[in-house]
Formats: structure tokens, sequence, C-alpha cells
């Protein structure tokens, strides 16, 4: 079922940039057709790492509760997705083969940061508190504003589970997102690379995007999505870690991103103030 509606509107006609102009579609998950886009989703997620971390069952288990969550596509419902944004209980489904990796993955990143590693055990060694593995991610170049939407959604849509006695109540969140690493060599070999903007009356009026400036890192990892950023300074702990599974090797002539990942706990009380803030930052203009 269509959820509501997004657009991305196209630029002036004299533009140098050409634009299009899009309309995204919000939907319920649906078992009859996601299954093959959410699983290369959730590859993407995870990349190198993402076999030994059964996304078969993370799918399968996404998709036993299709009333939670939310999935972008750009068609209609019996195209594949663009974006999931769902959440799942990891102690409800903690005998869940993926739920079992997860957890162990955890705990494996977050190992260099003992304050983190420790809250984590506490966490799943008990049963009162329930944690939510909050899976977010989506295809490349689809626009950060579309995510905020989905947060709300999928608050609204655990606030009326709870209503039903459904075991969605989180004392925390747990994220997983993608980050990347630049060396000062990578950065001086981008920025050497940048188009620089051609001088005429045309480009006066073309509406031509800007990557927002930023200073460098001081490990020089960066977030692949902006509202990692929220997110992490919403997080009670964080972990930047790297995959488990081999690279390929690089030498001085290649050149390829150096994909990580990240690992964030927020807590129940900052997930709202999280969400109202993701609204308002990246709000449609």
């Amino acid at each position: 079922m269509s959820k509501r509606k997004t657009n991305q509107d196209d630029a002036d006609s004299d533009s140098d940039v050409s634009f299009v102009d899009v309309t995204f579609d919000f939907f319920d998950l649906n078992p009859d057709i996601d299954y093959q886009g959410l699983k290369k989703l959730a590859v993407q997620l995870f990349q190198r790492d993402a076999e030994s971390l059964n996304p078969h069952e993370l799918v399968e288990l996404v998709l036993s509760q299709p009333k939670m969550g939310t999935t972008i596509k750009l068609d209609d419902k019996d195209s594949d997705p663009y974006a999931i944004l769902t959440v799942l209980n990891m102690h409800v489904h903690k005998e869940n083969p993926f739920i079992k990796a997860l957890a162990a993955y955890c705990l494996e990143k977050s190992k260099m940061d003992s304050a983190f590693h420790t809250t984590l055990q506490a966490l799943f060694s008990q049963t009162e508190k329930h944690v939510g593995f909050i899976l977010c991610e989506r295809l490349r170049n689809m626009p950060v504003q579309v995510i905020p939407p989905m947060y709300r959604m999928l608050t609204e849509e655990m606030k009326q589970a709870v209503d039903q006695n459904e075991p969605y109540n989180f004392s925390h969140f747990l994220i997983i997102s993608r980050t990347y690493h630049l060396t000062e060599a990578d950065e001086t070999f981008l920025s050497s690379t940048q188009p620089k903007p051609r001088s005429s009356k045309k480009s006066k009026k073309a509406k031509i995007p800007q990557a927002p400036s930023m200073s460098r890192p001081s490990d020089g990892i960066y977030s692949f999505h902006p509202e990692d950023d929220l997110i992490k300074q919403a997080s009670l702990h964080f972990a930047d870690y790297t995959f488990s599974a081999p690279a390929e090797p690089r030498n001085e002539e290649s050149f390829g991103l150096d994909t990580r990942g990240r690992l964030m706990l927020v807590p129940s009380e900052n997930y709202v103030p999280l969400v109202e803030r993701m609204l308002e930052t990246f709000a449609v203009a």
C-alpha cells in the first residue's frame, strides 16, 4: 500500500545541470516482491562482511513483519525498493541466525571501546530491556530528504504496535551504517579532480549542487549518509570499524573508497528528538 509521495523538483530549463522531476512512493513491505531488492540493500550495507551475517535470514525476518517499516519505490508497488527502513526486536528474535550473528558481530566490533562493549554485553544478556536493530539503507544518489519521513512513519508504527501490546517498546536502538576513509593523499587527489565551475551568464541561474564544506576529520573517516552525523550525536556510544573480510589489495596507482562500518547505540529517550532534528535539518524546500 502506498503511504505517501514526495517529489524531487527539476531545475530551470536553462540550467547547466540537468535535473529530473521524480516522484518517490512510500510503501509497506511486500513479501511477494521485495526480497531481491532488500537483499541487495543488505549486502550494500554490510559490504564484504554480508555473507557472514546471513543476509537471507535478515530479509526473511524483515518481510515477516510487513506492516513495520517502509520502502521507497519509483514506479509502483510491484517494483524493487530503492530504500528500506524498519526495526527488528533483537530479544524477541534472539534465536534467529541473523540476529545471533549480528549480536556477535556488534560485540566484536565494539571491543575497541570497552564502555560500549560492556554496555552491549549487559543489554544482550538480560531480558527486561529490549534492543531494536534499525535497518536503514538506500541506493546511491537517493536524496537524504526521503529519510526523515520514513523515520517519522516508523515512530508512528512502533507506537501503534506498543498500543496493541506488540513487542516494539525499546530501551535502545542499534544502528549500523557505512563510512569511508580518506588518506591525505586521497583527499589531495580528489581536490585536484574536482571540476571547476564555468563562468557564463547561464551559470548564474543554474542550481548547481555544491558539496558541503567541512574540515578533515582527525581520523579521515566520513559518513556516507548525512543523517548519520545526527545519529552519531544522539548516540550513547558509537564505534567506527573495519570489515572482517579482507579487501582487495590497493597500490599507489589505484584509487577506490576504503569503505568501513559504524555502529551506533541510541537510547530511547534520544530517539524522538533525533527524528525531529532530522525533519528540521533535511526538510524539503
